[in-house]
Parts: structure tokens; C-alpha cells; sequence
């Protein structure tokens, strides 16, 4: 038994943010935009929406396209970075929204991962024979997390969510097999540095804007696109 993906939702707000508008507030051009990223816009929420807005409405547009009972949904499973609050979940404000009253919602933080890993464990939720429907959904307002002063990020990151429904199946698709791995000795070079335990927010987090997104892109670049095999290899040993 395998679990498989029955049915999609999305969404992203109305507000586009152009490269010729960031342009004009950041040492930038369109052109090099485009060149070094291939992002023509994002799209921005505004700020009464928050990401469990993002969500749900994702989650909204998946009953509308599908024949979907959401009584049925056993579990939501939210992968954000920018949740609504550190405490209460995300995924409960979301199951509240959507009116999933007979799932339990959980957040996963795992940032340009979280919806792969979110899936991983949806899938092995739905292989284990305990669970027959759930929800998966990918949602983040990263403007809430951006600084529009720093060229580096401001240039990448919009707002929106996707949402997909998993079920069990016996044919020969769905997930078959999934590899994931973790670096975490390179974490500094993209994150939030304040508002969290480490360095609460301050004053002084305020005065130093460390409560908006950093990143050290070539770093990230190069991490990003190169195999992980060898340092993998290294560490059992190998050669």
C-alpha cells in the first residue's frame, strides 16, 4: 500500500510585487533580477492576512475543484516558516478555517523543505494502515519575514500556499521512495536571527532589524545545487 495524491488546491494573493518596483527601492535592476534569479514578481499579501489565511484558502480552492468530503480529512499537516503565532499552531487555526472538525493539524518548520518532509511523513502516516486521508499544505507569508532594505532577500521571497489531499492506494503509483537528508552546519547563513529562544525580540533585535530573514546567498547557492554524496560517503567511512 502506498499513499498517493488525489487532488490539489493553491493560491496566492492579488498584490504583485514587480522587479521594477523593488528596483527602485534597492541597489538592483530588473535585469539582473531576472538574470540571477528568473523571477519576473511575487505576489504579496497584505497585512491582514496572515499565513493560515494563505492556507486555508489553498485548502478552500481544493473542496471547490474536487469531490472531497471534508469530514473525512483525519489530519492537516501545515509546512511553514512563518507560522500566524509561536504558540497557538498554525495547523489548528487552519483546521478551525477550513472546518476540518474531525482532523488533528500539526505545524513543520523545515523552511524550503517543510513540504517535502511534511509529505514524507504523510505518506508514512497513510503506508502504516492507521490514517486514509490527509491534508498537506505548504503556506508562508515571507513578506512578514523580509526586509525590503536588503537586495539579497527581498528579491526572492512572495506570499502564497498550496494544499494536496494523500490517500492510500494498491495500484503501482504514489510515493514509491523518498531520500532525505539534513546539513544543519550551515544554518547561519539563512535565517532569522532574533525572535526566537536563542535572542528574543528587542530593542536592540528591532534596532538591528536580526527579526528579518539573512542570508549569505552564494553560500546557499552552492549548497543548494551540490550533491551531498561524498560528505555522505565520508561520513561512514568511505572514501
Amino acid at each position: 500500500m502506498s499513499a498517493v495524491i488525489t487532488a490539489i488546491g493553491g493560491f496566492v494573493p492579488s498584490s504583485i510585487l514587480t522587479n521594477k518596483k523593488i528596483s527602485e527601492t534597492v541597489d538592483t535592476s530588473e535585469e539582473w533580477i531576472i538574470k540571477r534569479t528568473g523571477i519576473k514578481e511575487r505576489r504579496i499579501a497584505d497585512d491582514d492576512t496572515a499565513t493560515s489565511d494563505l492556507a486555508a484558502a489553498a485548502i478552500e480552492n481544493l473542496f471547490e475543484n474536487y469531490n472531497v468530503d471534508r469530514n473525512e480529512i483525519e489530519a492537516l499537516l501545515v509546512a511553514t516558516a512563518t507560522p500566524d503565532h509561536i504558540l497557538a499552531p498554525t495547523a489548528s487555526i487552519v483546521c478551525d478555517k477550513s472546518g476540518l472538525t474531525n482532523a488533528f493539524g500539526i505545524d513543520m518548520n523545515a523552511a524550503c523543505s517543510g513540504f517535502l518532509y511534511a509529505l514524507e511523513m504523510g505518506a508514512n502516516m497513510i503506508e502504516s494502515g492507521r490514517y486514509k486521508k490527509l491534508i498537506i499544505v505548504g503556506a508562508d507569508k515571507m513578506s512578514s519575514i523580509v526586509d525590503y532594505e536588503d537586495r539579497n532577500t527581498c528579491i526572492l521571497f512572495g506570499d502564497g500556499a498550496g494544499a494536496v489531499l494523500l490517500e492510500k492506494t494498491e495500484s503501482e503509483y504514489g510515493l514509491m521512495k523518498t531520500i532525505l537528508k539534513t546539513d544543519g552546519s550551515g544554518v547561519s547563513s539563512l535565517a532569522v536571527p532574533a525572535g526566537g529562544s536563542r535572542n528574543p525580540t528587542s530593542m536592540q533585535s528591532l534596532l538591528h532589524r536580526t527579526h528579518y530573514l539573512k542570508q549569505d546567498g552564494a553560500f546557499v547557492f552552492k549548497r543548494a545545487v551540490a550533491s551531498n554524496e561524498p560528505s555522505f560517503s565520508r561520513c561512514f567511512g568511505k572514501e
